[in-house]
């Protein structure tokens, strides 16, 4: 794991993070630099080709391939065997909850299993452990999901922390020093998030005053609410009103927890949170931040021209959507206990679709991992993309990179991380990547050659480069570096610019 890379460079990443608890210090790094990664497929141009893409300063120089000669020269060169295996863009968590995971596997909180496994229990459970919560295992528990998410390839996430009278601002501390204290190897947006209702209930003016508190803090990037929590359709707006004006007056991106059920008859709260954001000027005041819809199952529902209908009522907000389908599968569409059984009707956003058919921006998001939220899966989002193949009928080879780009560049886009081109391999663009291998020493087993494969069966050994350094798992990562002479020679052409885009 990252964990272990790091401390082959003497780093124990928890030590140091607790060293930033007591003392404020930086967590220094020390990942290795990489120059070269010699020898790999690059999805957008054919299994065929055998490419070398040339770092320096973290950012790509130029990829090349056997037409032309070009010579560097250099003292400290650290080359990447890439075995003809495929290179692709870094991945990213574009919804992933930091204070909440793991709350299955940690013994502190064994008490609170699942009985029901429905949406208000998993609030209930949810409520119950965090009264719980403390710094040390807030840090903990998020050190194992974001070790875990760097070693699945993730240089770049959306880390939703809550506040709330009940927590207070304990959830936002940790968040900020895991952001400070892995900033070396994965950039981490820090969402200030309001899990609980902010115009229902005793808590939400004190709800209200601490999330004020939390978005005033620096490194924090994100407003975030709930608004289907609140006990009326009045409050619900309230809730979307008051977390714009936040957003527009701190200067941050927004994101919504929205329309989370399949009840045909309620009308969807989209429409409304679209109208709020034309009728605030979003793109006069804040057009520089983007705007997150999470969950959003009741528009599975839509039809067709629902569908062009929300479309062209978004215009030009740079609105996107996330399908959490791990969650949305489990929590969604469950039978009442006087049902047969058989009528299992499924809700999670149709992202592909949405993207092709009907032009909108979105991506595929893990959501929780190991709590009652969602119970199973893993910290890998290539994991829901190869799931995916089946959720969404995407089994060709341009939906195969859809899914791709929806756990990568399309999600990098959908937070506002940066905008990059399909295949991340463009003059300028930073070093981040994931080079997948066969897993086998020696360079044995099964190569995926194309990207597609990739998502059929994604392989578990891989290579992670944040700006040009290594940040995956020592053992493989050393195995693969070569030191290279101070001067040789290397054969190829530039590689051809693509626009970022579908």
């Amino acid at each position: 794991m990252a964990t272990q890379f790091l401390k082959s460079h003497g780093i124990n990443l928890q030590d140091e993070i607790s060293k930033v608890q007591s003392s404020g210090d930086p967590v220094t790094s020390a990942l290795s630099a990489v120059t070269e990664i010699r020898g790999v497929r690059i999805a957008d141009y054919g299994p065929e080709l055998i490419w070398d893409v040339l770092i320096k300063s973290g950012g790509v120089v130029c990829a090349l391939h056997d037409a032309e000669k070009v010579k560097i020269s250099t003292s400290d060169t650290h080359v990447v065997d890439g075995r003809n295996a495929i290179l692709a863009p870094s991945l990213c968590h574009p919804h992933i909850h930091l204070d909440k995971c793991f709350l299955l596997y940690d013994p502190k909180y064994s008490d609170l299993s699942i009985e029901k496994g429905n949406l208000t229990e998993a609030l209930s459970l949810t409520a119950r452990a965090k009264a719980r919560f403390t710094a040390e295992d807030l840090e903990r528990r998020g050190c194992w999901l974001i070790n875990e998410s760097i070693d699945a390839g993730v240089t770049c996430m959306r880390a939703f922390v809550e506040v709330d009278a009940s927590v207070r601002l304990k959830c936002l501390d940790a968040g900020l020093k895991l952001k400070h204290g892995y900033r070396d190897a994965c950039e981490i947006q820090i969402c200030a998030f309001a899990q609980d209702p902010l115009f229902s209930g005793e808590g939400a003016v004190e709800g209200r005053r601490l999330m004020e508190e939390a978005l005033g803090r620096d490194g924090v990037d994100v407003v975030g609410t709930t608004p289907y929590v609140e006990a009326s359709e009045d409050l619900m707006r309230k809730n979307v009103d008051w977390a714009i004006e936040m957003a527009m007056k701190y200067g941050e991106h927004l994101d919504l927890h929205l329309d989370y059920h399949l009840d045909a008859n309620k009308e969807p709260m989209v429409y409304y949170v679209i109208d709020a954001l034309h009728g605030r000027q979003w793109m006069r005041e804040n057009r520089a931040k983007k705007i997150v819809l999470g969950h959003c199952t009741r528009l599975t529902l839509f039809t067709k021209d629902q569908w062009h209908n929300l479309r062209t009522r978004i215009g030009d907000l740079p609105v996107s959507f996330i399908g959490l389908p791990m969650s949305d599968l489990f929590m969604m569409g469950k039978p009442s206990d006087d049902r047969g059984g058989g009528e299992r009707v499924r809700g999670t956003l149709q992202i592909p679709q949405m993207i092709q058919q009907y032009g909108f921006e979105g991506a595929i998001g893990i959501n929780n991992v190991g709590n009652a939220f969602t119970p199973h899966g893993s910290c890998d989002p290539l994991a829901i993309a190869s799931m995916g193949v089946g959720v969404y009928h995407a089994g060709t080879e341009h939906n195969a990179a859809i899914l791709y780009e929806t756990v990568s560049t399309r999600a990098k886009v959908a937070i506002g991380c940066r905008e990059l081109n399909k295949s991340g391999t463009q003059d300028g663009g930073r070093g981040d990547f994931v080079l997948f291998r066969s897993g086998l020493l020696g360079g044995g087993g099964r190569v995926r050659r194309t990207l597609q494969q990739v998502v059929y069966d994604p392989p578990k050994s891989r290579l992670v480069l944040y700006k040009g350094r290594g940040v995956s798992s020592s053992a493989e990562f050393q195995r693969s570096v070569m030191k290279s002479p101070a001067e040789r020679e290397i054969e190829g052409p530039q590689l051809p610019s693509i626009e970022s885009g579908s």
